[in-house]
């Protein structure tokens, strides 16, 4: 796409998504790129800026990730942030040493509001700070813009050479002015314009769908979900009977769910296949209890299938509505492996297509809504909650048993019931229940009772890489405990996750 960019460079951090987001939310395009991108391949680029993100290696260890440091010789505005600042420092002849006391969490910052940086921003403000590591010395030419009370140097520029860095994470929501940290870079130092919107990057989708595949038939798994349904919509605007949308019911959908999407599917203008392939994903997952292995033998299963159909239909290219958030906690170059996710960790090598056809690789959750929207889809397909492919697999603790299954649905149907009487302003953007591993003793009827506990989660989110729980009224949670032990055969206990992500993820598995 002929617009101007904003190059993110990845040097491991989890958060390097939220800030190419953040940019593109502003209609400027970013592109996230691995940090040891040789110095030529930015040149070509021609980035009206650059982004140095964080990560969780120290500068001065033997593992560190590094980049050519002609890159801050090109005279380009850059923006360091957190070891992006310690590197920047570190780089250009300044020091970094370990903290006497870490910074975590939420903490106060003073900021110099004559920066360009900090421009037309409350001089002290909350930030979310998460380092082991600072800067104690300055690189020459650079002054400190912003400090806190265990961090001197929060902040610092060398405004002659365009270079920035901060030592907090202004792409998250905990820090109150990150928004406008980033806009200053963005517009202010860096000159942005503006060009860049969900119209061009579907035009350049199809145009790069129909040139990858040609005349080829396509499979796609279709979980009627809000990103594998976008996904279908958006090739099927590309290549339209080309494509075969397949839903493999792997018995682990939540209840009633599997004949809510056929109905749904059904009637739209695809050619739609449903496999129910229940009892064959049980019989994999018989006696497995690692959440790991769990992911990996469904993606397997799951290409499996779509080999059977695609021999079918003769399709030699399958698709797949994988996003971004699921490509870096699967263990992106560079990144913690946080959990495979089925579709990208646990793909088998030996995998019988020909290619992927990934048209939503690049896009948040929120970008594939504004999508799906511009697409046609119905807003109660657009906004729909979302559901991990390997389905009530990661939300059941341990094994996989058919009853264990019956439980869990059943639950899980109560609790969705319950938080939907909320007025739609007032619901959390993802709820779900979970059958953990513990059976408790407890008493019904004057009899002994040893049965499950089942956990529920509600979390508020925008970007679904950080999330806080939901505050839901003790009325409903009420409600939802006494059903459950009341109605559901095999739960007597429910407990509330009250953890926010992070330190945990959104799904416990």
């Amino acid at each position: 796409m002929k617009t101007q960019t904003v190059l993110v460079l990845d040097f491991g951090g989890q958060y390097k998504e939220l800030i190419a987001r953040c940019v593109r939310n502003m209609s400027v395009y970013s592109e996230i790129r691995f940090c040891e991108t040789p110095i030529e391949e930015i040149k070509e680029l021609a980035p009206i800026g650059i982004i140095l993100t964080g990560g969780p290696n120290s500068v001065y260890g033997d593992s560190a990730p590094t980049c050519d440091k002609a890159l801050f010789e090109l005279g380009i505005p850059i923006l360091g942030i957190c070891y992006g600042m310690q590197f920047t420092a570190y780089s250009l002849g300044g020091e970094v040493v370990a903290c006497k006391e870490s910074e975590y969490g939420k903490i106060k910052v003073k900021v110099d509001t004559t920066s360009a940086l900090f421009k037309e921003i409350a001089p002290e403000q909350i930030a979310l700070m998460s380092h082991t590591d600072r800067v104690s010395k300055l690189p020459k030419g650079f002054k400190i813009t912003s400090s806190t009370k265990n961090c001197p140097v929060a902040a610092m520029e060398n405004k002659e050479k365009n270079i920035y860095s901060v030592q907090f994470h202004p792409e998250v929501e905990r820090t109150e002015h990150g928004k406008e940290i980033l806009h200053n870079f963005v517009f202010d130092i860096c000159g942005a314009v503006a060009d860049y919107s969900m119209d061009d990057y579907i035009e350049n989708q199809i145009k790069e769908i129909r040139e990858k595949v040609g005349n080829e038939r396509v499979v796609l798994g279709l979980s009627g979900g809000v990103d594998s349904s976008v996904c279908a919509a958006l090739i099927g605007k590309a290549i339209g009977e080309q494509l075969t949308c397949i839903f493999v019911d792997h018995g682990m959908m939540r209840k009633n769910e599997g004949d809510e999407i056929e109905k749904e599917f059904s009637t739209h203008n695809i050619n739609f296949v449903r496999v129910n392939a229940g009892p064959r994903f049980l019989a994999k997952l018989e006696g497995v209890a690692d959440p790991e292995k769990k992911r990996k033998i469904i993606g397997t299963e799951f290409v499996r299938v779509f080999e059977e159909e695609a021999k079918k239909c003769g399709a030699k290219f399958l698709a797949q509505g994988t996003i971004y958030p699921d490509v870096i906690e699967s263990g992106a170059k560079n990144s913690a492996n946080i959990k495979s996710h089925h579709n990208v960790g646990g793909l088998p090598k030996d995998m019988g297509f020909i290619g992927l056809v990934e048209p939503l690789r690049g896009l948040f959750k929120d970008e594939v809504r504004v999508l799906g929207r511009k697409l046609g889809l119905s807003v109660k397909l657009v906004e729909r909650q979302p559901f991990p492919g390997p389905g009530l697999a990661v939300r059941i603790i341990g094994d996989i048993t058919e009853a264990k299954l019956v439980i869990l649905k059943e639950a899980d149907s109560i609790f969705c019931m319950e938080v939907e009487k909320l007025p739609l302003a007032k619901r959390p953007h993802q709820y779900f229940a979970v059958l953990t591993g513990m059976r408790s003793v407890g008493v019904m009827g004057d009899c002994r009772t040893y049965d499950y506990t089942i956990a529920v989660r509600a979390v508020t989110t925008t970007d679904f890489m950080t999330a806080e729980y939901a505050p839901l009224p003790h009325k409903l949670l009420g409600r939802v405990s006494s059903r459950i032990a009341n109605e559901v055969n095999g739960a007597s206990r429910v407990v509330y996750d009250i953890t926010g992500k992070p330190p945990a993820t959104i799904e416990w598995e």
